[in-house]
């Protein structure tokens, strides 16, 4: 009983400590000064401690800006997916992928899971959309801490600048680095 305890606060830890570092990462890349006469937008307003404070006007998204995507029928112990249209910044997404959903943004490990997402989120009035991929350039990890083993690039891509946050191309199904502070809908996995 002890060791998936201790295994549940492991992994919490370690995702809490990768989600600061992405964001260290994304304010080395984009310059943040972290001055207040900065640009708001220019800023990093959605720091990993500041989402872990408990927050009282906090929201899940609500079922009408969420669709679920359908699973492999008689598969009872598949992971869930869940596309959230609301547009958030790559942390800001992983946060409530966690708090409301127990889950993470979606980790994509073969091709064909790649074309079903793309095919699901195709709809979206939206270029692109969340994926729990990120880091710097050429050295790439999911958010689940799952590994790296499958890329499906846009042409150009990854470029060496860009962002280090990635995102699916809906039309295509392509993936792009994209500056993790751009607000986009996204997809959770839980």
């Amino acid at each position: 009983m002890k060791v998936p305890l201790l295994l549940a606060l492991l992994f919490g830890a370690v995702s809490t400590l990768h989600l600061r570092e992405l964001t260290l990462l994304e304010e080395e890349e984009e310059g943040y000064s972290g001055s207040e006469d900065a640009p708001e937008e220019e800023r990093a307003v959605d720091s990993a401690s500041a989402l872990d404070k408990e927050d009282e006007d906090f929201q899940c998204p609500k079922e009408e800006d969420t669709v679920k995507l359908e699973n492999s029928p008689g598969c009872k112990n598949c992971h869930r997916f869940l596309v959230v249209r609301t547009a958030r910044s790559f942390s800001q997404a992983q946060f409530i992928c966690r708090r409301c959903y127990r889950g993470n943004l979606v980790s994509i490990h073969n091709f064909y899971f790649s074309r079903q997402i793309q095919c699901s989120v195709s709809g979206l009035n939206q270029g692109q959309i969340w994926i729990g991929g990120w880091g710097p350039w050429k050295r790439f990890h999911w958010v689940d801490g799952s590994s790296w083993n499958f890329g499906y690039w846009a042409a150009g891509q990854p470029q060496a600048r860009g962002g280090r946050c990635m995102a699916l191309c809906t039309r295509g199904g392509h993936w792009c680095r994209t500056r993790c502070c751009r607000r986009l809908p996204f997809i959770c996995s839980y």
